[in-house]
């Protein structure tokens, strides 16, 4: 084989080599993006869902407050009613004095 046949042999494989290491590195590279994105995806999906059950306490509290203060409120209202229609007993009349020789009646 003539020098010159050798030497683009060689030139070949060398080109082979530096496309397959790039080729490699790119495959590397997006093998690396494909965990990062489904990593930083399962990240949000936990932040939604962590917001979302947060928000639901809110919104359970929330109403248990608005519950209870309705409850409050119904209590004190029925309370108030049952107050105001109590009447008034007129005072008990004075007893009546006997009038007997020890005492005199007052005038």
């Amino acid at each position: 084989m003539s020098p010159k046949g050798k030497s683009a042999g060689k030139k070949a494989a060398v080109t082979r080599k530096r496309n397959a290491a790039k080729h490699r590195a790119t495959a590397e590279k997006t093998a690396l993006t494909r965990r990062r994105r489904a990593a930083g995806k399962k990240a949000a999906a936990t932040r939604k869902h962590l917001a979302a059950g947060l928000k639901a306490a809110r919104t359970r509290t929330r109403r248990a407050t608005a519950r209870k203060a309705a409850a409050t409120r119904a209590r004190k209202k029925e309370a108030a009613l049952t107050q105001s229609v109590q009447v008034q007993e007129p005072p008990a009349p004075e007893p009546q004095v006997q009038a007997t020789p020890e005492t005199s009646i007052p005038e």
